[in-house]
């Protein structure tokens, strides 16, 4: 059983599932069913599936978002997402669950956005411009501060420290913050629909 914590904080559960290459046509049936349950449970907020790209080893991932840790656990939990889980025996021969709270995936869930609509991302362009704002000052601010102590270190290991420092900061609340002010660049179409 998968365990949680207590967290308003929104959650992603990626879950890896290697299908019997003869049940893939009843794979897609179930997974389709399941997901459509998911959404009628309070907190969802989106659901992704990513077909494998090479049919020699059919594993599929499965990105579902909810609004915090509670909703998650009433929907793993619950007898339906039981029942479900039961039906799977014989298409699934290897499952395995990841959760969790921040990165990539997490800066790019705009939270005004319909559940239909969550899966879209800013384009490619925008989130490098978005990374290059955020690290340039971070690279710079590591520099600054901790320069001076790096220098008599081996460089792999000051570029280590570094790499920690500029991360650390990254992910809270450098990206957090950042992807708020630019809302309105990010999702313009979101933006408008608010005002």
């Amino acid at each position: 059983m998968t365990q949680f914590h207590t967290c308003s904080e929104p959650v992603t559960l990626v879950i890896s599932e290697v299908v019997d290459a003869d049940r893939i046509a009843d794979y897609e049936g179930w997974t389709q069913g399941i997901n459509q349950a998911a959404q009628q449970f309070e907190g969802f907020v989106a659901v992704e599936v990513l077909r494998p790209r090479d049919n020699a080893y059919s594993e599929y991932v499965v990105i579902v978002r909810f609004d915090s840790y509670d909703h998650l656990r009433r929907w793993v939990t619950s007898s339906i997402y039981k029942r479900w889980i039961e039906k799977s025996h014989g298409l699934i021969s290897k499952r395995s669950f990841r959760h969790m709270t921040s990165g990539l995936e997490i800066w790019f869930s705009h939270p005004h956005l319909s559940s239909e609509e969550q899966t879209i991302q800013p384009p490619y362009y925008k989130k490098v411009v978005l990374g290059v704002l955020a690290v340039y000052p971070l690279i710079l601010i590591a520099d600054t501060l901790l320069g001076s102590f790096l220098e008599p270190l081996h460089p792999r290991l000051g570029l280590l420290i570094s790499v920690i420092f500029v991360s650390a900061l990254l992910t809270y609340p450098v990206m957090p913050l950042l992807t708020r002010i630019l809302d309105f660049w990010l999702y313009p179409a979101s933006s408008q629909q608010q005002r």
